[in-house]
Formats: C-alpha cells, structure tokens, sequence
C-alpha cells in the first residue's frame, strides 16, 4: 500500500539530506528544477496525444478542469477569507521590496510557456507516433516519472538549502494555519466534486491534493488515473498559479492570509516575487513556510488517496 509513497518521497528525504554551500551549485539546482518541469510537462502531452478520440477528449479535460478548479477555488477563497479576518496579519507593516526578481506580467507569461510545452508535446506525439508505434506512449510515461524522481531529489535539496530549519517552521503559527487552511479545504473541494467528475471519494481527494505543485500532481495522478485526469490535475493546479499572480496585488493588503494562501505550493517559489513586491519582507518568511508545508504534504497525500480502496 505505502511502496508507491516510498518510492516518492525517497529522493525527495534524501535530497533534503544533501547540504549545498556553493552559491554556483544551488543556481545549477535552480536551473535543473526548471528543466525537469519542463521535460516532465513535454512527456506528459506526449502522453495525451495517445489518447483515443482526442479532439473529443481535450473537451473533456478542460470541462473537468474547469469544474475542479471553480469548486476548489470557491472552497479555498471562503476559507482562507475566514483566516484572513482572524489572523493579527497586515501587509504594508514593512517596507515594501521595490524591482521585485518577477513582475506579475513576466510570471504569468512563464506560467503560459509552461502550457505551451504540454501541447508541444501532443504535437511531437501526434507527429512522431504514426511512425514509432504506440511504444512512444509508454515509453513518455516511464520517462516522466523518471524525471520526477530527479525533481523530487532536486527540490528536497533546494528546501535543505533554503536558509529556513524544520524548527522555525514548525514554529511559524501564521504560516502553518495559512497552510492547514487551503488543504482542509482543498480536501473539502475534492469531496465535493470527486461524483461531478465521475470519481470515487478517495481520487476526488487525490485530485485536490495537488496544491499546485502542477508538475507533481499531473504525473502522479496520471500515472493511477490515466493521462487524461493526469492533464486535469495539471490544468487546475496551474489555473491556480495564474490566478494568484492576478489576485495577490488585489488583496493582499486587505486579506493578507488569503493572498498568500491561495498559491499554495507555489507561495514559496513561483508566486514568492509578487507576494514580496507587494506585501512587503515581512510577507516573505510566512509565504515560504505554507509553501514549503504543503510542498511537503502534496505528495504523501496523493499518494495515500490513490491507494484507498473505494
């Protein structure tokens, strides 16, 4: 039952046991984290183009996609609304960072490229299948989930290396509710719409578990559930990131928690630039602790879902 969790969070624990003190070795890290994506991402819409009746299921995946992230956005935003009005936290009591590393056009723009190598890779598979065999298909799955072996790695290393200990984590009340909150319901969501998408309980809970880490969640969901909810996982994970980059400056002074919330897993990477450019330094410790708790959660969870017995 748990060899498939083992299996997963093995690179992920034994690359947080690998300290980097060289300042030109984490930016290689870096650079490898975002390849990966980018390679895993490319053998996924590979993947999909070996689905039978494609143009028929593309419609399918993005209704699903659609409905999944409406329902878990909806869940998310009212909860961590009702956090934002409890939690002593208010954007704009720090100095906020001028010339921030990514402005939300520049961010968005790389979240968009990241949709441009999925259907780079349907085409490649479109292209390339009639002329390999159905053996392209297979061999692009085995492939990413090689590669998310190598990201897993690459990731707990960067955490290591992340300046922040377990200890002033574990001891981050703001950042841990923040973090708690958006999975609760994110959970909530899954349970709602898992008979919508014509899933069991325990997949519904599985697609919700993403938090969107896009990358993880569309490999191990399309691994269990085809690539065809793989592409789905994807979808709503990523939507959630382009939302964020929109939302964060909209709010963030108002509902501090649930700008920083709503991003999620990404808090802590993709969408840290713009919670730092608009809510301020004091914004950045709290953003990195829910994203690097629910990076830590996201892939035991899927997991454990899919393997529950309906």
């Amino acid at each position: 039952m748990f060899s498939g969790l083992l299996i997963v969070l093995l690179p992920l624990v034994l690359g947080y046991l690998v300290p980097v003190h060289s300042t030109r070795i984490q930016q290689l890290i870096n650079r490898a984290v975002s390849g990966s994506v980018y390679l895993i991402l490319l053998f996924m819409g590979i993947s999909l183009a070996g689905l039978e009746n494609l143009a028929s299921q593309f419609s399918r995946l993005g209704g699903n996609a659609l409905l999944l992230f409406s329902i878990t956005t909806a869940f998310n935003l009212a909860a961590l609304w009702w956090l934002s009005c409890r939690l002593p936290l208010k954007a704009g009591n720090s100095p906020v960072v001028k010339n921030a590393p990514t402005s939300k056009l520049a961010a968005m723009q790389g979240s968009l490229l990241l949709v441009a190598v999925v259907t780079g890779g349907v085409i490649a598979g479109l292209l390339l299948g009639p002329l390999v065999g159905e053996g392209l298909f297979s061999t692009a799955d085995l492939l990413a989930e090689w590669v998310l072996y190598l990201l897993l790695a690459l990731i707990g290393c960067q955490l290591r290396n992340s300046g922040m200990p377990l200890r002033q984590i574990l001891l981050n009340r703001m950042g841990l509710a923040i973090a708690v909150t958006l999975a609760i319901s994110s959970l909530l969501a899954g349970l709602v719409a898992a008979p919508l998408l014509s899933l069991s309980w325990n997949e519904g809970l599985a697609m919700a578990s993403g938090f969107g880490w896009y990358s993880l969640s569309a490999i191990l969901i399309g691994d269990q559930l085809g690539p065809l909810m793989g592409g789905v996982a994807f979808f709503n994970d990523l939507t959630r990131e382009l939302l964020a980059f929109i939302l964060i400056p909209l709010v963030i002074h108002r509902h501090t928690a649930l700008a920083i919330g709503y991003g999620g897993a990404t808090s802590m990477d993709f969408t840290l630039p713009v919670i730092q450019q608009h809510g301020g330094v004091a914004c950045v410790p709290i953003a990195v602790v829910s994203g690097f708790i629910l990076s830590l959660l996201s892939p035991p969870l899927i997991l454990f879902f899919l393997s529950l017995s309906a």
